[in-house]
């Protein structure tokens, strides 16, 4: 994802409007790696400016999304997760905490049974127990 200042260029550029509450967004997804929901970049943006709306923040994820900026993912926990991260990679969610991690395979793995089908995109969520969580069950 682009800085703050360059998505406000790209934005006007884009003919969209740029308000103070879609720059502070533009900050709060910059170099996030919690791949956070809306609801909870809501949570953060409403204790930094109390008169955001809920609307206003999907409809800056929706355009950052259309835009390339961000990417909107589904990794099986109910809301859709946003990642600023729009390199090729995969992702790792935690079965006890719900935190998100980003996964880089070095090699794409040997495939079968696709019979001819061009695959064009390829999103692998692996679940299981985060580092803090595995641990934490090994005390139990």
């Amino acid at each position: 994802m682009r800085s703050p200042e360059e998505l406000t260029i790209a934005f006007r550029e884009a003919g969209l409007k740029v308000t103070p509450q879609r720059q502070l967004l533009f900050r709060l997804l910059h170099n996030n790696c919690a791949h956070p929901t809306a609801d909870a970049l809501y949570s953060v943006a409403t204790e930094q400016m109390p008169g955001i709306s809920l609307r206003t923040v999907y409809q800056t994820l929706n355009d950052l999304t259309s835009m390339g900026e961000i990417q909107s993912i589904d990794v099986g926990t109910g809301s859709s997760r946003f990642d600023p991260n729009v390199s090729d990679h995969h992702h790792a969610v935690c079965d006890e905490c719900g935190a998100v991690h980003d996964v880089y395979v070095n090699q794409a793995p040997e495939m079968r049974g696709l019979n001819g089908f061009a695959v064009a995109d390829a999103r692998i969520v692996y679940r299981g127990l985060c580092a803090t969580c595995s641990e934490l069950a090994q005390h139990r």
